[in-house]
């Protein structure tokens, strides 16, 4: 890949490092895309690129260090939720999940992310357990993650996922405001939301007092995507208004999948900026 050149809307935007999960280690897509101009990341959590068992003390430190060095931000860790499932009705599957997400809090603690960002849980498209038993599980995990997640100093995120079983973020909402911790709080996905016909102008206003971050990426409703801005139909003019409307002022991160990253981000911070996104982090 060729070196990138700085842009001077990436700052606007923080950039998550999906695109680089299967081919560099964590350390690649901050220094790479700091050269472009974003400040602020997000990682992935997988085998080969970042994963705890595979970093010593040494290794977490200089990885921190990266980010004090350079000025960057690390907003929050993500662990991809396709190969695991804190609501599965196998107990071996959730306590494996739980050990990772276990893991994964306490590495972000150590990595100075303030946040960690979770899914509810799937359930079987086939034969779903009852709403109430996958609902305890969620709970369940909530009552193991989150003390570890308040004294390793990062906080619990929740994100509105397509394939959980609470995919919509009101069903999200109801579901914290029963469990009752203030300190959980909300990611909230435009791309996830498009695609299951939910209006996001809406989702962000049910959301709005626990929300700390917005992911934004392009799909169609016909088929799931993370693609650049301008590959799918989501109507991104229309979302600066509805940030405006929920008071969000911090940044938004591109979680854009693509096989050119490097071209691909930053020409989707470029198209963002020209529809009026705009951030006063």
């Amino acid at each position: 890949m060729a070196a990138t050149a700085a842009n001077t809307n990436a700052a606007m935007f923080g950039c998550n490092d999906y695109a680089y999960m299967l081919t560099h280690g964590a350390e690649f897509c901050p220094t790479r895309m700091a050269e472009c101009g974003f400040r602020e990341f997000e990682l992935m959590v997988h085998p080969g690129h970042l994963w705890p068992a595979e970093l010593d003390a040494g290794k977490r430190r200089a990885l921190r260090r990266l980010f004090e060095q350079r000025d960057l931000e690390l907003t929050t860790l993500n662990l991809p939720n396709i190969d695991i499932n804190i609501a599965s009705t196998t107990p071996e599957m959730r306590a494996y999940t739980l050990d990772l997400l276990d893991e994964t809090v306490r590495l972000a603690g150590e990595l100075g992310a303030r946040g960690v960002v979770l899914s509810p849980g799937k359930a079987s498209p086939l034969l779903p357990a009852v709403p109430e038993t996958l609902r305890g599980y969620f709970f369940g995990a909530l009552d193991r993650l989150a003390p570890i997640a308040k004294s390793s100093g990062t906080a619990l995120w929740i994100e509105n996922v397509t394939v959980s079983f609470l995919p919509r973020i009101a069903e999200i909402m109801e579901a914290l405001a029963a469990y009752g911790n203030d300190d959980i709080r909300i990611v909230y996905d435009v791309a996830n939301a498009h695609f299951i016909g939910e209006d996001f102008a809406e989702g962000l206003k049910t959301c709005r007092e626990r929300l700390e971050l917005v992911h934004l990426s392009d799909t169609t409703r016909r088929v799931y995507r993370h693609d650049p801005v301008g590959a799918g139909d989501v109507p991104f003019a229309a979302v600066p208004a509805a940030l405006d409307a929920v008071g969000y002022r911090t940044r938004t991160m591109l979680e854009i999948i693509s096989a050119d990253p490097d071209r691909d981000i930053p020409a989707s911070a470029d198209r963002l900026a020209a529809l009026g996104f705009a951030t006063t982090a």
